[in-house]
């Protein structure tokens, strides 16, 4: 059987999604969603659809949701992009602007974990950059790849890379720079500018993160129109269903209900970041809507695990980099609470 499927996909690793459990009581911060509502408009939606518009093909080049997004930024219909969720961007993006023939796939090291996986599929090599010991970046002399993506703020480290420090790389790079901006809401600045000041920059958003809307899957990203060109040549047919399109359209002109949210989850986790460091947890400055912490003994498996057993679910990344940590999202109140009690039982605190 083995050889009937491509080398490339017998050989790779496969991407490992956070958990999704089941069940009654549990307390889930395992995968960086939203615990507040979405905009009520998305509601009012659902509620009107009329189900015989979904015997028709949707828009191919999603033209209504882009006008909104285009309107967003203030660049021309021609620089958008949307996308069955981010993760088909970067999909497009390895496909378009990578040669399978010596061209090359860059990002950091720890970062979005399919980023590998997506450049491993297509048989195209990677040239991962290593973060320091404090998880800051620091790029290697000559370095050069087809692609990089730069996750700002970066995951699973919550930690945000300077506007210019983001700048000055772009400016010297030779290749396409993918700014993925999944977080971004929640930090305290962006570079989506970059994406039509600079012709070699992609810059890709999500509403699964600010705007509670991960499961309806849409993803889209700007930059200068020949690299967007490129990825409506090679993106699937009809890549976004009729409710999703229309669904993140009314979710993106209700900014109102976006701010109030990440505001929300903004100042949970200050105060959740100071439950940890009062119970002996290195925490990281967060940009992002989780914690990257470093728990004390018995260490940050075994916490998992003990967390686990209580029904309370948390992310931990079995590798060099990262077996010592933590990526905690941040939940309501009430979740902090409960994981503080988890961890104050679990620590005999």
């Amino acid at each position: 059987m083995k050889n009937l499927i491509r080398k490339s996909v017998v050989e790779i690793d496969g991407y490992v999604p956070g958990e999704q459990p089941k069940g009654e009581e549990i307390i889930k911060l395992n995968t960086n969603e939203n615990p507040y509502l979405c905009s009520p408009e998305v509601d009012d939606i659902l509620r009107e659809l009329d189900v015989s518009t979904l015997a028709k093909y949707p828009d191919p080049l999603c033209v209504e949701v882009r006008k909104v997004i285009a309107e967003k930024h203030e660049v021309g219909l021609d620089n958008t992009f949307a996308g069955n969720g981010s993760d088909e961007i970067l999909a497009l993006c390895i496909r378009a602007f990578a040669e399978r023939d010596g061209g090359s796939v860059g990002y950091f090291d720890p970062s979005y974990s399919l980023y590998p996986v997506l450049a491993r599929i297509e048989e195209i090599e990677t040239r991962p950059v290593a973060l320091d010991d404090n998880f800051e970046w620091q790029m290697p002399d000559g370095y050069e790849a087809s692609v990089f993506f730069l996750a700002n703020p970066n995951a699973p480290t919550s930690l945000l890379f300077p506007k210019d420090k983001v700048e000055a790389f772009v400016k010297d790079f030779a290749g396409v720079v993918v700014i993925d901006e999944a977080y971004v809401d929640f930090s305290r600045e962006h570079c989506m500018e970059f994406a039509t000041k600079y012709d070699n920059v992609i810059v890709t958003r999500t509403l699964s993160k600010s705007y509670a809307l991960a499961g309806i899957r849409f993803g889209y990203c700007v930059g200068n129109k020949e690299l967007i060109d490129a990825l409506y040549k090679i993106k699937d047919s009809y890549n976004l269903n009729t409710i999703t399109q229309e669904l993140a359209r009314v979710a993106l002109l209700d900014e109102g209900t976006m701010e109030a949210v990440t505001a929300a989850v903004k100042g949970s986790r200050g105060l959740f970041a100071t439950e940890l460091k009062e119970l002996g947890f290195k925490v990281y400055p967060s940009e992002t809507n989780f914690l990257w912490v470093k728990p004390p003994k018995p260490g940050a498996k075994k916490i998992f695990e003990e967390l686990r057993s209580r029904k309370v679910f948390t992310r931990w990344f079995d590798g060099d980099r990262t077996k010592d940590y933590l990526r905690i999202t941040i939940g309501t109140n009430d979740q902090m609470l409960a994981l503080v009690d988890a961890l104050e039982e679990i620590l005999g605190k």
